[in-house]
């Protein structure tokens, strides 16, 4: 259908040239290069992600008995999805007004999947009994009958939003389904929850690289000239960069990109005792200091990852020394945290409150905000974390101990007084994606160690 705007039509001529434009205009470079990953088509990333699910069925039975937890059902709603949904049963959307993903503990039978869902697929079959289509409310009252379970587990009761995801009016349904035959129980889930999301598959680790590195070209693309014109460029054109480039590769991201500067003689911002991000009309300057958070998701996974760039002053040809060493600072606490005072099995408190300690006696002014990541941006597991001592929801996290095979992202940061700054102190703050091994944790790319250049 056409549509009318009102005006003469232009010339041919006019038209000719516009088109010649349009066509001759470069773009502005969001588009694949030869620094990103090669990524998998959607079809070959489901067939993947459906695997991983296998596995993870197949390792469901001990935890359920660890956590005592003879049912666990995982409940997804249209327009209010569950969190760990994509992670228990095929990466597909759910769109019935209620789905559930029901496991039992069958004793000498082992663990029966039951999925109870609006629309049943060839998929589903595949890892769930599905059985004939009758009211959630009766199929689950007919499967405590059958199993007799002492434990059902909930997303009900815990501290972050994965394991209280429950709605209300669910839980009631569920409640009355389950009815109150004696001997059977409600309870959260939490534990195991937490362990299902923080237990990595060895199959996953090349994909889930696959999504750092596209995290780190990115990231350096955006803090380079390619992007960046001093005195012209703002805040809010690199973050639309950033979405652009996302969109272009056939990814996205779990948090919007954010920008900090810091400036000479412009002592920075702070927010909730960090330096703030920056406003998105800042234009960016000859010898500013410009960190970005940023992180995508791609195959089921979220990344997470800070760095720093500086924009070189007319005549420049290196950093200052000042901002150098204070870049050491901030790579001499990833080694305190990472390699010196992180094992499997240690305390994350331990970590922390070690680490800390090593700064202190080093100089260092240090802040570690170090948290689980993999299945979602802001994982379930251990965190070695500051905040650990200041909230009780957090401080649980301290008696958590560190989990072989585990991802994290190392966040933290260290404040340098630069001598070319006039004493001026200097963030640094870095986050990197890593795997915990017998020897502390490793990146799943090296790590920054030189300033990132804008020239």
């Amino acid at each position: 259908m056409g549509y009318d705007s009102g005006m003469p039509p232009l010339p041919r001529s006019a038209c000719a040239l516009l088109v010649f434009v349009a066509l001759a205009a470069p773009l502005h470079a969001q588009a694949p290069d030869a620094t990103s990953p090669p990524l998998l088509p959607w079809s070959q990333q489901i067939a993947i992600r459906e695997g991983w699910v296998q596995e993870r069925h197949a390792a469901l039975l001990p935890m359920l008995r660890r956590h005592g937890i003879s049912m666990w059902i995982v409940a997804t709603e249209e327009f209010h999805d569950d969190p760990l949904v994509q992670h228990v049963a095929p990466p597909r959307p759910y769109v019935g007004n209620r789905d559930f993903f029901v496991f039992v503990d069958a004793g000498d039978a082992g663990l029966k999947r039951i999925a109870i869902t609006g629309y049943t697929e060839d998929n589903l079959r595949q890892f769930f009994e599905t059985g004939e289509p009758v009211p959630a409310e009766v199929r689950i009252g007919q499967l405590v009958d059958q199993y007799k379970p002492k434990t059902v587990g909930l997303a009900i009761g815990g501290t972050r939003g994965m394991t209280r995801s429950l709605t209300y009016d669910t839980y009631r349904m569920i409640a009355g389904a389950i009815g109150t035959p004696a001997g059977v129980a409600i309870v959260s889930a939490q534990d195991l929850i937490e362990e299902y999301a923080d237990t990595r598959l060895a199959s996953e680790m090349p994909h889930y690289r696959t999504a750092v590195q596209l995290t780190e070209a990115l990231t350096r693309r955006a803090l380079s000239s390619e992007v960046i014109r001093p005195g012209t460029t703002t805040v809010g054109e690199v973050r639309r960069w950033l979405y652009d480039a996302l969109w272009a590769h056939g990814v996205r991201t779990w948090f919007q990109p954010d920008l900090r500067v810091q400036r000479r003689g412009t002592p920075g911002a702070t927010s909730r005792g960090f330096l703030a991000v920056a406003p998105e009309a800042t234009v960016i300057e000859r010898g500013d200091v410009v960190h970005l958070d940023f992180g995508l998701s791609y195959m089921g996974f979220d990344t997470d990852w800070q760095k720093m760039a500086y924009v070189l002053r007319e005549g420049d040809t290196d950093v200052p020394a000042g901002l150098k060493a204070a870049m050491r600072n901030t790579n001499t606490l990833q080694d305190s945290v990472m390699r010196r005072h992180s094992r499997p099995g240690k305390l994350a408190a331990d970590v922390y409150t070690d680490t800390m300690a090593e700064m202190k006696t080093a100089g260092i002014e240090a802040m570690i905000y170090s948290h689980p990541i993999g299945l979602h941006g802001h994982g379930l597991g251990a965190s070695i974390d500051f905040r650990a001592t200041q909230r009780a929801d957090i401080g649980q996290q301290a008696q958590k101990r560190l989990r072989l095979g585990s991802y994290i992202s190392i966040e933290l940061n260290t404040a340098t007084a630069v001598p070319e700054w006039d004493g001026q102190k200097v963030f640094v703050m870095m986050e990197d994606d890593a795997h915990l091994t017998e020897t502390g944790w490793e990146f799943f790319r090296p790590r920054q160690e030189a300033w990132y250049l804008v020239r």
